[in-house]
């Protein structure tokens, strides 16, 4: 009898295409989520190395992140709708890409475009048990689904395009156990921002969370994305749910959700998606449920979470050098006085969207607040983003829009709008805004912008009132002449509604257990070097080899760098992967005169000789934390940074490094402080030798760190300067063999040779009244 198993092992386990002896895992990847600002160098490199898309039919793209969300009742074309340069090239670069690799693309003339997140669930593209990815660090919220869902960086976004698979560590798990029922009007945005108080932004950092409970199993299934959206949040690889009847009940009937037997067969199948009695979870949390009241955040990391009845924290009152500073340095960008109760505090503007509150559940709860009243007069925007086109649809059926447009709020369309601000929707410096979104960094609405995250009941709330308010305290009027509509999926497209699955195999009666499921080889008899061959001719050298590295060390005294402060989002409308330098700690490295002209400040990489410095020393966990997207170890290596020392890292960067051929060293924060620290601040030079794993006095070659931890796979590519692709590809058989079995055993994850069929030309979209263009 095989030992029990967590709801993450058996997912990650029929998944496994090979496994080398280092534990260096290759996995196969059945969704593949694509939008425009990660994306345009992976199809460059594709172009570049004469490859192709190995698996169209499991790669969806859109676009959402960089789009404008005014009405499009207009609409002629990109060139003058999209105003922003930048953005236009990166949704043109998408739209020529997709038609040069024959990718199903949602466009913005097709109503079923939206946020990526948003639509691959609503479309029925998420499935339980399956992997999915994308260049976006919320693909934890697939998840929900009791899919193994994370973001990866554009390096690895090429390397799903081209090999359909990903070179993998096995996670730890986690899970965090809800204990009885939520209180009435606690919804599961103050859930997830709660876990996050407790666990830390760098709580679950090497782990894949499970959330489990009563109170979760009662959710509903956009309940559950919300939490799995933000399980990036607390420092997770993914968050993950066991598929139940909610589920199935929710992907039933979806245009890409299995049909006939082969649904039958996929819910067999789903049914066993659960972590066994007696699994081991390496962190197991409980959390009472009664302790959760209405949260909000108040400084610039999403654990800086409290009760809506509490008041803004002292830093006085912390020990702690490093968090005080970072608390001050928060309160200070804020515009926060200690000890003011949160129900005083005024905002500017509210924002009801993103990819962890747009689906049609959040703005019914926020219309049901909304209705008959009026948004306060200092508030100067109160703004309504749906996630999808179909949502905004289906709202504007139940007559959601007209509540919102009567209580003066902006009704939009579907996009990543004021979440990021990588668009015209974004806050003025210094505006306070009530925020459904899922990160509160400094500048991450908008320069010197101010965001608070809050659940949409409470954002509208907020804009009803001119502050923020508890929403159980909030006096509704009527709703009970709502009438929900379920969302339609006319069309006349046969692709999508019939046989998608035209290459459909027997139906296998019984689902062999996970661990048998697969008949390939789990691991290889060589050893870690043994099974890179380095003079295979399908290995292009991507990077130039890191073996010694003796230099300069810049100190920085941090925690919880993100990937915004490293590279902030106005320099990421790029289709190039080097020119970055110039955005590097942008907000920490200038200063603006008063003419708007960039003047340098006292930031360490800005003074000699730390300007030239190669390495970077951290003394603060969690350094790239937030997302996933590759433009932080790009600018970074722009720079000439080739190695950070830290405690730890976010987890998508983390790996992003290696694949641009930067270590990231984590060191425990006591050794840093007392033996590579004091170096750094005196200019002394440091040695980092990759072979030895160690890390030395340049001056009298002492050793500071002895035997360094890092992959033994990882290890291998950085000292040889190997490309992962090149390497995956000498899997080949592998991923073959994977394949033949998966079309029988996963039958119902198998379509034709397409699971969705491109709306190309002129022809008419089937869920709109306008052409798609090419």
């Amino acid at each position: 009898m095989s030992a029990p198993k967590t709801l993450y092992d058996k997912v990650f386990a029929d998944h496994v295409v090979h496994e080398d002896e280092s534990g260096s895992f290759l996995i196969y990847i059945d969704r593949h989520l694509v939008h425009e600002v990660t994306s345009p160098q992976a199809f460059e490199g594709l172009t570049n190395a004469n490859r192709k898309v190995r698996r169209t039919d499991c790669t969806l793209a859109t676009v959402d992140h960089n789009i404008p969300t005014v009405s499009r009742k207009n609409f002629k074309d990109l060139d003058s709708f999209i105003k922003q340069q930048d953005s236009k090239l990166q949704v043109k670069t998408l739209e020529e890409n997709v038609k040069k690799f024959d990718v199903t693309y949602f466009g913005m003339t097709d109503s079923r475009q939206g946020i990526v997140h948003v639509i691959g669930p609503e479309q029925g593209f998420t499935l339980p048990g399956t992997t999915v990815v994308c260049g976006d660090s919320h693909t934890s919220t697939h998840g929900a689904f009791g899919a193994l869902a994370f973001g990866i960086g554009t390096s690895e976004v090429e390397h799903v395009l081209a090999t359909q698979t990903l070179i993998q560590s096995k996670s730890k798990n986690m899970r965090i156990f809800i204990d009885g029922d939520l209180d009435e009007g606690i919804t599961s945005k103050d859930l997830i921002l709660h876990i996050i108080g407790v666990i830390g932004t760098a709580g679950g950092t090497g782990c894949v969370i499970e959330f489990a409970g009563k109170a979760i199993e009662n959710l509903s299934m956009e309940a559950r994305m919300s939490i799995c959206n933000m399980s990036i949040e607390g420092g997770a690889r993914a968050g993950m749910i066991k598929p139940d009847d909610i589920t199935f009940e929710y992907i039933k009937g979806r245009p890409l959700a299995p049909k006939g037997e082969e649904w039958d067969k996929a819910v067999k199948y789903w049914k066993t998606l659960y972590s066994d009695e007696g699994a081991h979870f390496d962190h197991d949390i409980t959390i009472k449920a009664k302790d959760i009241v209405p949260t909000i955040t108040w400084g610039t990391s999403p654990q800086d979470a409290l009760p809506i009845t509490g008041k803004v924290p002292d830093p006085e009152l912390i020990e702690d050098p490093i968090k005080k500073s970072g608390m001050q340095r928060a309160l200070q960008y804020m515009g926060l006085t200690p000890n003011t109760p949160f129900k005083e505090i005024p905002i500017d503007k509210v924002f009801i969207g993103s990819c962890t509150n747009s689906r049609i559940e959040d703005l019914r709860n926020a219309a049901k607040v909304v209705k008959g009243h009026k948004k306060a007069d200092n508030v100067k925007l109160a703004m309504i983003v749906p996630g999808s086109g179909l949502v905004k649809k289906q709202a504007e059926k139940e007559g959601l829009d007209k509540i919102f447009i009567d209580a003066g709020f902006e009704w939009r369309e579907a996009g990543c709008s004021m979440c990021l601000g990588m668009n015209p929707d974004i806050l003025d410096p210094e505006e306070r805004c009530a925020s459904t979104s899922n990160r509160n960094f400094e500048g991450r609405q908008g320069a010197k912008s101010r965001t608070h995250l809050m659940s949409p009941v409470m954002a509208a709330a907020a804009g009803i009132k001119g502050k923020f308010f508890d929403i159980r305290e909030f006096e509704y009027n009527s709703f009970d002449d709502h009438k929900p509509v379920e969302i339609s999926f006319e069309h006349e497209d046969e692709a999508l509604q019939q046989a998608v699955y035209e290459n459909e195999k027997e139906i296998v009666s019984e689902i062999p257990s996970s661990d048998k499921l697969l008949d390939i080889p789990q691991k290889s008899s060589a050893s870690a070097e043994e099974t890179v061959d380095v003079n295979a001719p399908a290995v292009p050298s991507g990077m130039d080899p890191f073996t010694v590295l003796t230099g300069i060390a810049a100190p920085l005294d941090k925690a919880n760098v993100d990937t915004d402060a490293i590279i902030p989002k106005q320099f990421l409308k790029t289709i190039k992967r080097t020119g970055l330098k110039s955005g590097l700690f942008y907000e920490l490295r200038f200063t603006q005169d008063a003419e708007g002209k960039d003047q340098k400040t006292d930031f360490v990489l800005n003074c000699p000789p730390y300007d030239k410095a190669e390495i970077l020393v951290v003394t603060g966990d969690n350094f790239g934390c937030g997302s996933s997207r590759e433009h932080a170890p790009w600018a970074l290596k722009d720079f000439g940074i080739k190695s950070i020392i830290a405690p730890s890292f976010g987890d998508i960067f983390y790996n992003n490094s290696f694949k641009n051929g930067l270590l990231p060293i984590r060191v425990d924060q006591e050794t840093i402080l007392s033996k590579i620290y004091p170096l750094a601040t005196s200019a002394k030079g440091i040695t980092i030798d990759l072979a030895k794993q160690q890390i030395l006095s340049a001056e009298d070659n002492s050793v500071l760190v002895d035997n360094f931890d890092v992959e033994p796979f990882r290890k291998h590519c950085l000292l040889n300067g190997l490309d992962d692709i090149g390497i995956t590809l000498q899997k080949e058989e592998f991923i073959e063999k994977y394949e033949a079995n998966r079309k029988v055993q996963f039958s119902f994850l198998e379509g034709g040779s397409k699971l969705i069929t491109p709306v190309k030309g002129t022809k008419k979209s089937p869920y709109g009244n306008t052409a798609v263009e090419w």
